[in-house]
């Protein structure tokens, strides 16, 4: 038997994503955002409302997006919360430090090992930003053998909205675009 749960946005897994942005003065701030995801190969969406981060948007028509990951849950949940429209110090306060990204006018946040680097291609009705991935950096101590990110080394976590609980990944279970072809 199913129940019924009334229209939420129950997508499992959910990332966690952090959006960082500069303002108007070259300082850095972050975001977390629950609402976002990939459109495209080289396209993301996220759903922001307004916030500090919006309004550096408005100024600066880039971003990055870090992959929130199990070690940084607290400092990730932390700027989720305090708005940087209020808190001067709020990524000194989450312990973040960032370096400017090479290819947008955007902070890459060092503690967290996965970046994309996004330009602001369009503002959706809504208060949802539409970006064009330029590139994606990545801490070495992720990568794997192949020179590429291991979701083993990442750790990320997921939001689950339906409890409000952060959760780390868990084990591979199959092998895409393969594992199908056993029922052809």
């Amino acid at each position: 038997m199913r129940k019924n749960l009334g229209s939420k946005p129950y997508i499992f897994p959910q990332p966690v994503l952090i959006i960082g942005t500069y303002d108007e003065n070259g300082k850095a701030n972050a975001m977390n955002a629950a609402w976002g995801g990939i459109v495209g190969m080289h396209e993301l969406i996220v759903d922001l409302g307004s916030h500090k981060t919006t309004d550096n948007l408005a100024v600066k028509k880039a971003f990055t997006v870090s992959i929130a990951d199990a070690a940084h849950t607290v400092a990730c949940d932390y700027v989720g919360i305090a708005s940087g429209r209020k808190v001067a110090d709020k990524m000194e306060k989450a312990g973040f430090t960032t370096v400017k990204s090479d290819f947008v006018d955007a902070p890459i946040i060092n503690e967290l090992p996965l970046a994309l680097e996004c330009e602001l291609t369009e503002i959706l009705p809504g208060g949802k930003y539409l970006g064009k991935i330029i590139n994606v950096s990545a801490d070495e101590s992720i990568l794997g053998d192949d020179g590429d990110v291991s979701i083993e080394k990442l750790f990320p976590i997921i939001f689950d909205a339906a409890h409000s609980g952060y959760y780390r990944l868990g084990d591979k279970v199959g092998q895409a675009f393969s594992d199908g072809k056993k029922l052809m």
